[in-house]
This record gives structure tokens, sequence and C-alpha cells, in this order.
């Protein structure tokens, strides 16, 4: 079975980033466009509440993006609020992506993983993942979780394999 294509959005939250210094949102867009889905959007987002959870909502609310994926934000300063922001948007929280995300990362560098708030969720029928926005924790999430959760080939079950049951 050749795995379907699904429409990602990638989006970068950060105060400083632009598209030419934004390692972490680039490896989401070819990483996923790789594996053989579509970019459907690559941007960047400040860390402000209001401007990320509508910007979030909107991708959520368009009906030709399946996942988003956003990096950055997740941290414990006064401005890491992207799961803040996703959370009023929220329909089914995806627990196990967080922990094992933390697990793996914790392998790679230690007791820090403690500081991420990185979570997935179900909002409606789009899947929501976030990241912190280290390029080697991005690596991490696509690579060990995201990437084969999102190949319909993965077994025993994988979340391409869900979507059309979720919209259905």
């Amino acid at each position: 079975m050749t795995p379907a294509p699904l429409r990602i959005a990638a989006l970068t939250v950060s105060d400083t980033r632009t598209l030419d210094t934004d390692s972490s949102g680039a490896l989401i867009a070819e990483r996923i466009q790789a594996a053989g889905h579509v970019l459907g959007l690559r941007s960047i987002v400040k860390d402000e509440l209001a401007e990320l959870t509508s910007l979030l909502s909107a991708l959520i609310a368009d009906p030709s993006i399946d996942v988003v994926i956003a990096t950055g934000g997740t941290g414990i300063t006064r401005r890491d609020v992207t799961p803040e922001a996703l959370a009023p948007l929220v329909t089914k929280w995806i627990p196990g992506f967080g922990e094992l995300f933390r697990q793996l990362s914790f392998a790679e560098i230690g007791a820090a993983t403690i500081q991420s708030r990185s979570e997935a969720a179900l909002c409606g029928s789009t899947l929501v993942f976030v990241l912190p926005g280290s390029t080697g924790a991005v690596r991490l999430a696509l690579d060990q979780i995201i990437l084969p959760q999102l190949d319909a080939r993965t077994k025993p079950c994988n979340f391409a394999e869900l979507l059309p049951r979720i919209r259905g």
C-alpha cells in the first residue's frame, strides 16, 4: 500500500526567525515532502497568544489541511504561549505524544526535556503537533513519531488511516 499524501501546514512560532533563518520550519517542510506529503503552508508567526490562536483556528477550519506541525513556543518562559494558544481549539488531547516525545528526548538531552511542553491534539478533524523550536527536537519528533504515524503502512495502527474515519 502506498501512503496517501496528507496536506500539512508547517508553522514556526518565533519573534526572531525569518524564512531564511528558520531551520526547524525548513526541516519540517523538507521531511514531510520527502515522505510524500504536501506542504500546504509554511508560515512564521510571532509569540503572541491572540495572533497564534487565530492562525491555528484558521488552519484547523481549512478543510484542505489535514495536519498542522508547529515548532517553537513550548518552553516555560513568559513568551512561550503555543500550548495556551492551542488549548481552546482542542477536541481530544493525544497525551501519548508528549509522553513519548519526552521519553525519546531524554535519551538525547537528559533531564532538560522536562522543560518541553510538546503535545498533540485532534482539533475538529485536524491533527496538531506542537514541538520545541530546536532543530534536534523537530528531527526527533518527525523521524521517530510523527512521520511514521502519518504513514498508512505503519502497523499496527497510524493516524493516516484514522483521519478518514474521524472525518466520516
